[in-house]
């Protein structure tokens, strides 16, 4: 299932700005379908109708934007011409890294997205082998979509556990056995020849989720319940709020009070991830060989309103909720969403969190506050990975080097 055109960030130009910073700008304003005209660029930048023309002129004589069929002529005189990225620009590539399963796209630089599938891979065999069987697939994607690998310009990876997005390593992830320290940016960038980046992969829920909705619904707090519980922080300005290392939004190990019995797989005890995630759900409805195995399972016993499985989902939300609404006088974001599979199943999740954090948390840090389930869905952490895969290949830097690399 592909997703709608969402915002990109674009930076501040003006008359005086470098001309890689405006080039970015107005390149990513028509990526992003804000503007699809030279009269809609001059709108949206503030800039002169001379400056923007003449920057735009230089983009098309790059390769970079062309002009196609006209946009309309709703008034009089000529009408104006349609603007859009190159298709022969380039491509980004989107793996959005779950325990079991991991989710591939491939887009244009214009976030039509050109191919998308769903691959089983399990984490727990390690990087070499993950990434080469990654490697694999996504070069069989790229030859579906009838993509050239030299035409890929960035590489956006999400993982399901702690990353140095600086580094583009994970740091001692709880549910990666031997991750711990692999360079997983370099070896995926020397494999396509492009940009590689990796992150959390809530994170990259967070920002394609805020990025889809109105730019007043952040700030925005990402829940995905799931296996674990993790957390991703969009700013008001839209862009993601990692922290001084990339730990912000790394809710799953906070402590909840009476679970001192609990172990969790970081080492620690009481973790709301050991007590409440679904996987700790799962964990309590099996019955030596019986019971659900996988969230799966547990999707369709929710599905079909199985009374003990329905209990403990609103248990797990009771107590998420206390944490949510700490959270919420911590950050007072603008809108919370829940985002995993259990979420899109049922509404008791949703329902018990917002029972609680409406109940816990003060008038002032909930008056405008919205609780709601991701608009996205499963499709989330692949949108904000071509997000930031053509904020990458459309930033001042790298629309210098895609120019170049045209002309």
């Amino acid at each position: 299932m592909a997703w709608k055109p969402v915002r990109l960030a674009v930076p501040r130009t003006s008359g005086r700005a470098d001309e890689n910073l405006v080039h970015s700008g107005l390149a990513r304003l028509i990526a992003s379908g804000a503007a699809e005209s030279r009269v809609e660029l001059v709108r949206a930048t503030g800039l002169a109708r001379s400056t923007v023309h003449n920057h735009l002129d230089a983009l098309i004589s790059a390769g970079v934007v062309v002009e196609r069929g006209a946009k309309g002529n709703g008034g009089r005189g000529r009408p104006a011409h349609r603007l859009a990225i190159a298709p022969r620009a380039g491509v980004v590539l989107a793996a959005d890294v779950g325990v079991h399963s991991t989710r591939l796209a491939v887009a244009d630089l214009g976030q039509d997205v050109l191919a998308e599938r769903q691959v089983r891979l399990d984490i727990a065999i390690g990087p070499e082998p993950f990434l080469e069987r990654l490697t694999a697939h996504l070069r069989d994607l790229l030859a579906s979509a009838r993509v050239a690998p030299t035409e890929v310009k960035s590489l956006v990876m999400g993982l399901p556990g702690p990353v140095d997005p600086r580094m583009g390593m994970p740091v001692r992830p709880p549910i990666m056995p031997g991750w711990d320290s692999f360079p997983v940016g370099d070896t995926m960038a020397a494999r396509f020849g492009c940009t590689a980046s990796v992150d959390n992969d809530v994170n990259l829920m967070a920002l394609g989720e805020a990025r889809a909705l109105p730019a007043e619904e952040s700030p925005l707090l990402f829940l995905k319940i799931g296996t674990g519980i993790g957390g991703g922080i969009v700013c008001a300005n839209g862009e993601l709020h990692r922290g001084a290392d990339g730990a912000a939004g790394d809710i799953g190990h906070i402590r909840v009070p009476g679970a001192d019995d609990v172990v969790c797989q970081c080492g620690n005890v009481g973790c709301v991830e050991a007590v409440a995630s679904a996987g700790a759900v799962l964990r309590r409805l099996r019955t030596g060989e019986g019971g659900p195995q996988t969230l799966e399972d547990l999707a369709r016993l929710l599905r079909d309103g199985d009374a003990t499985a329905v209990r403990q989902v609103r248990s797990a939300a009771a107590t998420i909720g206390e944490v949510v609404a700490m959270l919420v006088h911590f950050y007072n974001p603008r809108r919370i969403v829940l985002g995993g599979l259990i979420t899109a199943v049922c509404d008791d999740l949703l329902a018990g969190i917002r029972s609680v954090v409406y109940r816990r948390a003060l008038p002032l840090a909930t008056r405008n506050l919205s609780l709601a389930n991701s608009v996205l869905g499963r499709c989330a952490g692949l949108a904000g990975a071509v997000v930031a895969g053509i904020e990458n290949v459309l930033s001042p830097e790298g629309i210098c080097a895609l120019a170049h690399a045209m002309s």
